[in-house]
């Protein structure tokens, strides 16, 4: 079922990049940075201030070599030879969490989503409508960067985020834990206000340019459709995403 089982640290940790973001959320009473990775090329009042922001708040500093800090950050042109792993209390694997005693009733599972700003947004919304999870995996959605975290307001640490390998696996993973998938579609007769849910559902939300990929295509119960009377062919996926989460808000009072 590939390697949702193996707990990595990109399932508890939500890595900053850059001297700024690093610097701010060392400055966060409210977020828990576990480490701080400086490269060993990094010199002068920059690097002198983070390690004495590091030390202010208790955070150990890392050495390491230009070119793992790039790698670790995953964007060579905008690390600045710093990151910082913060914890995100509410990740965890997807597997973790369909074993749960009590697993997620409501997730969202994000595919081929590759706008950060998008990926932010959605995190931002589910968050807001207490939403169980949103699944983001590893592969063919945009990686859970500073970009995600802006474009979040900051939400995104502490998002309720599950992680995977893809998002063929998240489907297959849901399937065989009993959800019913459902995928955004817009020639769907069945409307996002309409359908019947049973107690554990899934929504997918496809990529920007693609939609659903066809290999969760194929795994999906049934389409449904965001009805809009006026002259628009759809919506961005975020907005999308907040018509859908605040719906289940709406069934849940």
């Amino acid at each position: 079922m590939g390697d949702d089982s193996t707990i990595s640290p990109k399932d508890r940790f939500l890595t900053v990049y850059g001297r700024k973001p690093v610097l701010e959320a060392l400055a966060d009473d409210g977020l828990r940075v576990d480490k701080v990775i400086l490269a060993d090329t990094a010199r002068g009042p920059g690097a002198a201030e983070i390690q004495q922001a590091a030390k202010v708040a208790g955070v150990p500093v890392q050495r390491a070599s230009a070119h793992r800090v790039k790698v670790l950050a995953g964007n060579g042109k905008q690390d600045q030879g710093v990151l910082a792993d913060v914890v995100a209390p509410r990740m965890r694997a997807l597997g973790t969490a369909l074993a749960d005693r009590r697993p997620p009733s409501r997730v969202l599972l994000l595919d081929g989503i590759t706008t950060p700003a998008n990926v932010g947004m959605i995190l931002r919304t589910a968050t807001a409508a207490g939403l169980d999870g949103v699944i983001v995996p590893r592969r063919g959605v945009a990686a859970l960067d500073p970009l995600v975290v802006k474009a979040s307001a900051g939400v995104a640490f502490r998002a309720p985020v599950l992680r995977c390998g893809s998002a063929r696996e998240a489907a297959e993973m849901l399937t065989e834990a009993g959800y019913a998938l459902y995928a955004l579609g817009a020639s769907a007769k069945t409307t996002v206000f309409d359908v019947d849910l049973p107690q554990r559902a899934a929504f997918v939300l496809g990529g920007e340019t693609a939609g659903v990929g066809a290999d969760v295509g194929e795994l999906v119960t049934e389409w449904v459709s965001i009805p809009m009377p006026g002259d628009v062919e759809s919506l961005n996926v975020s907005a999308a995403a907040a018509v859908l989460s605040f719906e289940l808000v709406r069934r849940g009072r």
